[in-house]
């Protein structure tokens, strides 16, 4: 049986751990509202990215749409996920639905190459047979995340320039709410055909007409960079929530589990104590009958 001694110590450490977990808690709750925010800040930039390629489309609208769908030959693919852990299933989910689709492509492996965002998803890539050519950690703030889209367009330049590379897609966590988040898949180049077509079609919100002087080719290319920038940089802070979500989904599971185990712990000890009372008090009672027997 446990002394009170060994059951103060455990409820010591309890005590110690469930503190931990509690600050987890509160810096997982901040940092997700702190990359919702970063999601909310493109939602203006991301629009004038799409008024910019309204204004071009309308003006090359054929040149763009009857531009010939290429046979997928090469694929490149961005999978973001964590290099800590403590944050659930989240690497698992987005590696296995990445592979899922990797697989339904029909792309032979030597003509894939994927780039990693966090070690420990490309630990369960590289598990799964698929070689991981490229590994970048993930920012601790939104103030890193910049840096590291730039890195992934010289990457997609690379890859697409050198390695003929014509397709690239993200797998990225999307953040919904609370502690729920769920995998989700954006095919980057080429950009998507239908999508443009519905820019062009929007109705422009003046009743001035915007024209452009630079070259149609150019400043098409531009805004298309910018698209790059702004949906990695969104994929970069979704996941971030995601993986924060998830996180706090596991520090309150483990919150729960040791209020539960301090709760038995102090059941133990008060037993224990009351136990010991109790025993000490027969010993003094069996003490002073033996004395009372010896004086009679």
């Amino acid at each position: 049986m446990q002394t009170t001694e060994s059951l103060k110590r455990r409820m010591k450490s309890a005590g110690d751990l469930l503190s931990v977990v509690k600050t987890m808690k509160a810096l997982a709750a901040v940092s997700i509202r702190q990359y919702q925010r970063a999601v909310e800040s493109l939602r203006d930039y991301n629009r004038a990215v799409e008024m910019g390629l309204q204004i071009v489309l309308k003006e090359r609208m054929g040149a763009t749409m009857h531009r010939k769908h290429s046979t997928m030959k090469r694929l490149g693919v961005i999978v973001f996920g964590s290099d800590q852990g403590l944050c659930g299933q989240l690497n698992e989910q987005i590696s296995t639905y990445a592979l899922e689709y990797i697989k339904t492509t029909g792309v032979k492996k030597e003509n894939r190459k994927v780039l990693s965002i966090g070690a420990r998803v490309a630990d369960y890539v590289e598990d799964a047979g698929q070689p991981v050519e490229e590994l970048l950690t993930t920012p601790g703030s939104t103030a890193g995340i910049t840096p590291l889209v730039q890195e992934i367009i010289m990457i997609i330049d690379e890859w697409h320039f050198r390695g003929n590379i014509d397709h690239f897609v993200l797998f990225y966590n999307e953040y919904l709410t609370g502690a729920t988040y769920h995998p989700r898949l954006l095919q980057l180049l080429p950009v998507d055909t239908d999508w443009l077509r519905q820019i062009a079609k929007k109705k422009w919100d003046s009743k001035s007409l915007p024209i452009f002087r630079m070259d149609g080719d150019r400043i098409f290319s531009s805004l298309i960079r910018e698209y790059l920038f702004v949906s990695l940089y969104r994929a970069f802070a979704e996941s971030l929530a995601s993986e924060n979500a998830s996180r706090l989904a596991s520090m309150q599971n483990a919150e729960k589990n040791i209020e539960e185990q301090l709760q038995d712990l102090h059941v133990q000890f008060h037993r224990t104590r009351q136990m010991t009372i109790t025993e000490e008090l027969l010993d003094i009672v069996a003490g002073f009958e033996a004395l009372s027997e010896e004086a009679s």
